[in-house]
């Protein structure tokens, strides 16, 4: 077992602790969640190349594609907060305001 694949769990819950604990700005918490999903990415590569399975090799590509479309909407949804809120405070926006 590698390094990288000991220390990915450890890596993976301290994403979700940072995201349960410190999501007082949007940028926080987006930057967890896109943390978590490269620690996702590097266990299914490191596993596709450990255990010599071809047939899932595609597997890290489609999530790290997931990961790209996740950031580019989290950072339209950032936009878009900031210039109607003046702010990316979690606080300050809800859903019930048009």
């Amino acid at each position: 077992m590698t390094p990288a694949l000991i220390l990915a769990p450890p890596l993976f819950t301290m994403g979700m602790t940072g995201l349960t604990f410190h999501r007082k700005h949007l940028v926080s918490a987006l930057l967890c969640i896109e943390g978590m999903l490269l620690t996702l990415y590097m266990m299914l590569a490191l596993m596709t190349e450990v255990q010599h399975f071809t047939n899932t090799s595609i597997l890290p590509i489609i999530l790290l594609t997931l990961a790209a479309c996740e950031a580019s909407t989290g950072l339209a949804l950032l936009v878009a907060s900031s210039r109607t809120h003046a702010s990316d405070h979690l606080k300050n926006l809800s859903l019930l305001k048009c």
